[in-house]
């Protein structure tokens, strides 16, 4: 099993050392993510300052970035880091693309189904030649001249995963995806009965087998070297579950528990602007659901009761600003644990 770390993104200047702390740690790669910070430009800096860790966005935000924009940034980031990197990417919720990114909203199902080809199209026409004529409903591309097209140094693909919570999109990521980046807001129980479901259906569709597509994340991870430090992040955690509880979007999970009447009670707190005292609403019993809790030395045994069986990778953290430093040995002991994924493909 893999583990990923995260990377600082409020200065630049911080990466190197982050970065080359994680590889030497023995991370099997480093994430950024898109709240207040870019997603791609972190990882730039990593990308010629490691030489073996592999590099991903978990996730940059889709729609607020045309394909070709994306697929730029991609290509450059895959030959710096001479085929590191993996592209996560998701649709953000509508309130967000509206009156955050000020972007039209449209079902995401189908646009991302779009954005995805889209990408490969253009890189296709970049590597192999191939003549550039996507036409969608939502995208088209049809002209790329020579001036335009990066030169190849025989990368391999770009691996693209998607953020994918409900059971549509976690079905379009198994149909159209190379892996899925599944939101810390997620269960065991949610993660057997639902997503993976969900995801063999896309896979099935297209004849595609799992051993070639990566299932990352799907829980929280609260560890340390002591309790102290356990307990502390677990109370970030807590407030993370009230935090995405109270969105609609993420209610099938707490439904799943039975545990609707919590998500709606937390979203009338937010509208009442109660902030700071969601977290409380949150009992232990749930947060066990949803998180690994945990010190260094039982940390390989709690992954395993909690993902063991159906994640491919696990996130050591989901903030920029918490970063376990998970020594090495137990790096090695997690990374034993079997999984299903084999690998990326590389055929273009």
């Amino acid at each position: 099993m893999k583990v990923l770390q995260t990377l600082p993104q409020g200065d630049l200047n911080d990466v190197p050392s982050a970065a080359k702390a994680a590889e030497a740690l023995g991370f099997d790669m480093v994430i950024t993510m898109e709240n207040r910070h870019d997603p791609f430009l972190s990882l730039g800096v990593a990308a010629v300052e490691t030489e073996r860790i592999k590099l991903g966005t978990a996730i940059a935000i889709a729609f607020a970035r045309s394909p070709m924009v994306v697929a730029n940034s991609c290509w450059d980031l895959q030959v710096a880091s001479k085929g590191r990197f993996i592209l996560g990417i998701g649709p953000q919720i509508r309130p967000h693309n509206e009156k955050r990114f000020s972007i039209s909203w449209s079902p995401p199902v189908p646009r991302m189904r779009e954005y995805v080809m889209a990408l490969r199209a253009i890189w296709r026409s970049w590597e192999i030649g191939e003549k550039l004529r996507f036409e969608g409903e939502h995208y088209t591309f049809t002209l790329m001249t020579p001036n335009f097209v990066p030169p190849s140094t025989g990368q391999v693909p770009v691996p693209i995963t998607m953020a994918a919570v409900g059971e549509h999109s976690l079905r379009l990521s198994g149909e159209v995806c190379d892996g899925v980046r599944l939101h810390p807001f997620c269960t065991r129980a949610y993660l057997e009965d639902i997503v993976m479901a969900r995801i063999n259906e896309g896979l099935d569709k297209t004849g595609r087998t799992r051993g070639s597509f990566e299932v990352t994340g799907g829980g929280f991870i609260a560890t340390g070297e002591t309790e102290e430090e356990v307990d502390k992040v677990a109370e970030w955690v807590r407030h993370r579950i009230a935090f995405y509880g109270s969105t609609p979007s993420y209610w099938p999970v707490f439904e799943h528990h039975g545990c609707g009447d919590l998500g709606r009670k937390l979203n009338r707190m937010t509208k009442a602007g109660k902030w700071d005292e969601i977290a409380s609403e949150i009992p232990d019993d749930v947060l066990h659901l949803f998180a690994v809790i945990a010190p260094y030395g039982q940390l390989e045994n709690a992954i395993i009761k909690r993902f063991g069986g159906v994640v491919d990778a696990i996130y050591a953290s989901t903030s920029q600003d918490i970063r376990p430093q998970i020594p090495s040995d137990v790096l090695q002991d997690i990374a034993r644990i079997p999984t299903t994924f084999n690998g990326f493909k590389t055929n273009w």
